[in-house]
């Protein structure tokens, strides 16, 4: 049996969603409290929970093989990986997430010109200090442990922080001035692991099935019967991807037609197709779509 390929997943915010996203993609991964070991039932992966903001290093330098990590992350440390997939998913959304720059609601800062001798709380010290570089600004930025959005009027007279909706923001009395960057997750590899031929394969497998599971959380089956007369216009009106599957039935005269569609025109479609002349429709939900 070729060496055991080691996974580091991303400990904190992120690690529920990602533990969820990997089940639906075929792998059940089990974390037990106060263990940084997961159990996965796969005898080809060890899995071990690490820091986000720190993975990347450990990958670069081959103490992991490959790794789930934000490309935001992978840049402040400046690491040299191969990114194996990147994955549009965050902590509560299938979305990337934001880095911001944000002051407090009443502050006369309006734009980053604005900060020029200003005092900037953030994780991101690097992608902060190179982001007002190319703007022409000079600010001091430090290092925030965490909790960076109380800092702010008291201590620093802003913060770059990170985001999905911004509600944490608000919450704490703080307006978004500016986008910083966009980031993603990426599936992230060692570059020798990347060379060896079983541990790649077994890399490219993880990427299409979690790329997979995460297109289909915004897709659903849907299948119905349709008379021959009814037919031509129920598929105009499906938004299929491709053309959808159509089928004779045993009874003469009528189809079946199955097809996927985004969740999302699900509830205003189905009305319509019923209208149209279409019988028994289910809606089925989806735990992979593979292009």
């Amino acid at each position: 049996m070729p060496d055991k390929l080691t996974l580091a997943l991303p400990a904190g915010s992120l690690q529920d969603s990602t533990l969820d996203l990997l089940r639906h993609a075929g792998w059940d991964v089990h974390s037990p409290a106060r263990s940084y070991y997961p159990s996965i039932n796969d005898p080809e992966i060890e899995c071990i929970l690490i820091r986000p903001q720190e993975m990347s290093r450990y990958v670069e330098q081959g103490a992991l093989d490959a790794g789930i990590t934000g490309r935001d992350w992978v840049m402040e440390n400046g690491s040299d990986v191969h990114v194996v997939q990147e994955l549009v998913y965050a902590k509560r959304q299938m979305t990337p997430v934001r880095w911001v720059l944000a002051v407090p609601e009443n502050s006369p800062v309006n734009s980053v010109e604005d900060l020029e001798g200003k005092r900037i709380a953030t994780e991101l010290v690097g992608g902060v200090t190179a982001w007002l570089e190319e703007k022409g600004v000079k600010a001091e930025v430090e290092f925030s442990w965490g909790a960076t959005e109380v800092k702010a009027p008291d201590l620093v007279d802003a913060i770059v922080d990170i985001t999905e909706t911004g509600s944490s923001l608000r919450a704490n009395k703080l307006r978004i001035v500016d986008t910083v960057l966009e980031s993603v997750t990426q599936l992230i590899a060692n570059r020798s692991a990347w060379k060896d031929k079983a541990k790649r394969a077994k890399l490219e497998a993880l990427g299409m099935m979690l790329q997979g599971a995460i297109v289909a959380r915004e897709k659903v089956g849907l299948k119905m019967n349709v008379a021959k007369d009814d037919l031509e216009a129920v598929i105009g009106k499906l938004p299929a991807m491709r053309r959808p599957t159509v089928s004779e039935l045993a009874e003469p005269g009528w189809f079946a037609i199955e097809t996927m569609i985004d969740e999302s025109v699900a509830r205003s479609l189905i009305p319509e197709l019923k209208r149209l002349g279409a019988e028994g429709l289910i809606e089925y939900p989806l735990n992979k779509v593979i292009f």
